[in-house]
Parts: C-alpha cells; structure tokens; sequence
C-alpha cells in the first residue's frame, strides 16, 4: 500500500511557518514487504512555495507468490515546481544502512528499487540511488495540487526484483523510504 495522506490531513504537503520551504519532503514505510506508506511534511529551510508533491495514494503489492516475475508497482502523482523552467531534482533514502532501499523482517532484509519520471503514468523510470540527487526534471504541473492542468505530473515506481525475492526467507518486512522534493 502506498498511502499519501497521514489520517487527518488534505494533502500530502504540511504548510511550515510562512509557506512550504524549498524542500518538499515525502517519507514513507513500506510494510509486510508489499506495501509502501508516505506522507509528506516540508523542510524547514526558507519560506517559499518552489516546490510540492501531492496526489499520493495507496498501493499494494498483496502476497508475492509469482516469484520468477519482478514485482513492480507505480504511482503517479503531482510535482509542482515554482521556478523559471518549471525545474526540480529528487533525492531517496531507505531505512536499511547509509539510506539503502531494503526491507527488513528480524535479521532478515530483502532490497527494493525505487525509480523516478517526470511524467505520469510510467511503470519504469530513472533508477534512484540512496542519497544522490536526480536532477534536471521538469514538472507540467501548472498548479500546486494539479487542480487544473494535468491531473498528475510524475510517476513513482518500487520494483521488488525476483532474484531479491526468490532468494528471501518468508516474512512479514517492513522498512521506510524518503523521497526529497527540491527546485531547480
């Protein structure tokens, strides 16, 4: 499950003191190795609107029994970005050890991979690694929650590899990722 709003909350960016910062942040937890959480609250850097990411919703990869197939799940969401060409760059970091894309039950792990695209409704994009910044995307969002315009501006996709999986002891995994919005 991916879920894109904490209980309570209208959207997926948390206004600070006088705006939302330059940094939009998303963090999420991904549960019983085939469901991803995400809320997002912003950093405290500046008092801007440069940048928001919205439209976050649930997605499930249910029990992975097809273990000779990858498991992949995308998400299409909104990336807004206030800047002169429209600019911004993403950064993840996982819970497992110096920000890696893993999942954990006990001393157990099983890694994930997270890829990006600027545009919506992708099932593949551009590999992330842990704390290294893409840059160089561009948003069509021509408004902060794709009220108008485009309905969605970017594509989220989380692929459990099957090597990873055919290879992971059975379990109920858990672990989190981080997904940093900044403008160009």
């Amino acid at each position: 499950m991916l879920r894109g709003r904490p209980s309570g909350s209208g959207d997926c960016v948390k206004p600070a003191a006088g705006g939302h910062g330059p940094l939009a942040r998303w963090i999420g937890r991904i549960l019983g190795g085939c469901c991803l959480w995400a809320a997002a609250a912003s950093a405290a850097l500046g008092a801007s609107n440069n940048v928001r990411i919205t439209s976050l919703t649930d997605i499930a990869f249910g029990t992975v029994s097809n273990l000779s197939a990858d498991a992949i799940q995308s998400e299409s969401l909104c990336v807004y970005a206030n800047t002169a060409t429209n600019g911004y760059n993403v950064r993840a970091f996982g819970s497992g050890g110096a920000g890696a894309f893993t999942l954990a039950s006990g001393a157990d792990t099983l890694p994930f991979e997270v890829q990006w695209s600027p545009s919506a409704g992708q099932s593949s994009g551009v590999q992330l690694s842990p704390n290294v910044a893409l840059s160089g995307q561009v948003t069509s969002a021509t408004q902060q929650t794709c009220n108008s315009g485009p309905a969605t501006s970017a594509s989220l996709v989380v692929i459990l590899r099957t090597a990873a999986l055919s290879s992971a002891a059975a379990g109920s995994y858990s672990g989190s990722l981080t997904l940093v919005i900044g403008p160009e």
